[in-house]
């Protein structure tokens, strides 16, 4: 009697242990779908002016600035250059499941993808894009950490699908409110690429978007990148900018 007595506590300890340590663990859909909609504009338009600047060893710091127009229903945006001078009305369009880079001086379109650079930095067409990480990756691993003052969720992301920049990617989250402090980018040999850090944030219709940014690359010694938005606005955008027509004609 003792014996079935012991082995019965025993179980349900056992049990409570495993129920405690189930209910523990975050809910990484719903993470990884709240990073989404805190960072996306559902039901209205986004753009905003980004100040790209990038620095390689022993060369002069490259300043890019540019236009960004965003539809996040329709998984459409247009960046339109700036500056500098010599590159301006150069810009890209994401239409259709398809990138492409227009240059206004042969009045060309070429074919473009999400991890194309941009103006040779290393910032990508993806880190303007809409963010659709419930979509696109599934948490493989997890830990509970520190970045800074923040508690956070570091998270390995594993790709559902080819259709990304990186086949793996590991992440910093809040714990207190679901938005990426630090993002690492590896390769399907699993190298690390890239390391992107975003420090400050700004609130926008109560949506979250990284105010500064600073990305490394990993492979090329001392090259970085850091970029900065300004005159953010959720304005509605008139079809035709989302459009071949409309680079054409904005250089004109």
């Amino acid at each position: 009697m003792k014996t079935r007595n012991f082995a019965a506590a025993f179980l349900l300890g056992l049990f409570s242990v495993l129920t405690a340590h189930a209910s523990d663990t975050p809910d990484f859909e719903k993470i990884l779908k709240e990073i989404d909609d805190l960072g996306n504009f559902a039901g209205r338009d986004f753009s905003c002016v980004y100040t790209i600047v990038s620095e390689k060893p022993g060369e002069e710091k490259s300043v890019t600035q540019a236009k960004i127009f965003r539809r996040d229903d329709t998984d459409q945006f247009v960046l339109l250059i700036l500056q500098p001078q010599v590159q301006r009305g150069q810009g890209y369009l994401k239409a259709d499941e398809n990138v492409w880079f227009y240059d206004p001086e042969s009045r060309k379109f070429e074919k473009s993808t999400l991890r194309d650079n941009v103006q040779d930095s290393d910032a990508q067409n993806s880190d303007f894009n809409r963010s659709s990480l419930a979509d696109d990756y599934e948490v493989s691993a997890w830990e509970p950490g520190t970045l800074g003052k923040f508690p956070v969720y570091i998270l390995d992301l594993k790709a559902k699908h080819d259709d990304v920049s990186y086949d793996r990617i590991r992440i910093w989250v809040r714990q207190d409110i679901s938005i990426v402090l630090k993002e690492e980018n590896y390769s399907v040999s699993n190298r690390l690429m890239r390391t992107a850090l975003y420090p400050k944030y700004t609130v926008v219709d109560d949506r979250y978007l990284p105010s500064s940014a600073l990305i490394v690359d990993e492979l090329n010694q001392g090259e970085r990148t850091q970029f900065s938005i300004k005159d953010v606005r959720t304005d509605t955008i008139p079809d035709y900018v989302f459009t071949k027509a409309y680079l054409e004609q904005v250089n004109n």
